[in-house]
């Protein structure tokens, strides 16, 4: 179980790793929905990033405040929005037990668009004047490469079906779900990457994500060393698309930890 990191470096840790009804889905039999093996749990999808400075997760889906428990996330800097799908936002209204803890605003960074709609979803949020008991957030643009703490952080523009996201970068990491197409102005901003989580739904095509050959396809010409599968559905058991996949892709599971070095130099060399 993860705690406030103590060592030098970058540290990751995926809260979830599940599609928009998480794994398992409710009412379901299937053998992945009943399986023993607890990389076939698989909550909505959310990432935990820190250094010994800086603490931020990207999407507060409607499982945070279990992994934020789980997981024991002592405070949090920043979160980063990918977009506006319920599964990735559902959690906003969890960040108040932060406010406390850190007697102050917590910000959130999410594209104009993303902005506007958690805003109207969120309305009793963002009154003016605010009303007491609700989260304390600020809500910044994104439009273009910025800063939390430490971390240089690089947007990196994808399509999700006919849906614009952001994937995002840091250092020699990167994190890009619920994606089904990259553009070719964003191949660029995704090279020399050391570990890429990337979202794969399924076997099957759809119209929305990643297909598990299509993200394969996509680490391949990437040529990233490590890449791990993330917002997988019931359709996939981890033991079997472990034993299929090329060893540098891999099923992620809830839970994983990767680590790497940081300060890293491309950090501040990337999207320049």
């Amino acid at each position: 179980m993860s705690t406030a990191p103590v060592a030098e470096g970058l540290h990751v840790t995926l809260l979830g790793t599940g599609t928009s009804m998480g794994v398992p889905v409710i009412g379901c039999r299937c053998r992945v929905c009943s399986s023993p093996d607890p990389r076939d749990s698989r909550l909505r999808c959310s990432v935990w990033i820190r250094t010994a400075r800086t603490s931020l997760v990207i999407d507060t889906g409607p499982d945070f405040r279990l992994q934020a428990l789980r997981y024991r996330i002592p405070r949090l800097d920043g979160v980063l929005y990918t977009h506006h799908h319920f599964d990735h936002v559902m959690g906003l209204d969890d960040l108040r037990p932060f406010n406390y803890l850190q007697e102050g605003p917590i910000p959130l960074y999410a594209s104009p668009a993303s902005a506007a709609a958690l805003r109207q979803m969120f309305r009793y949020i963002f009154l003016d004047p605010p009303v007491p008991g609700i989260p304390n957030v600020y809500l910044g643009e994104i439009t273009g490469p910025f800063e939390v703490g430490d971390l240089q952080i690089l947007p990196v523009p994808v399509w999700h079906g006919p849906v614009p996201v952001l994937g995002f970068r840091i250092g020699r990491f990167a994190y890009v779900t619920d994606v089904s197409r990259i553009p070719e102005e964003s191949w660029p901003l995704l090279e020399g990457l050391e570990v890429l989580i990337l979202g794969a739904l399924r076997y099957r095509p759809h119209p929305m994500h990643f297909s598990i050959a299509e993200a394969v396809e996509t680490a391949r010409r990437l040529g990233v060393p490590r890449t791990y599968l993330v917002h997988l559905t019931h359709d996939v058991l981890h033991a079997e698309a472990e034993a299929r996949l090329p060893p540098e892709v891999q099923p992620a599971y809830d839970g994983l930890e990767l680590h790497m070095p940081w300060p890293d130099p491309i950090s501040l060399e990337v999207g320049r």
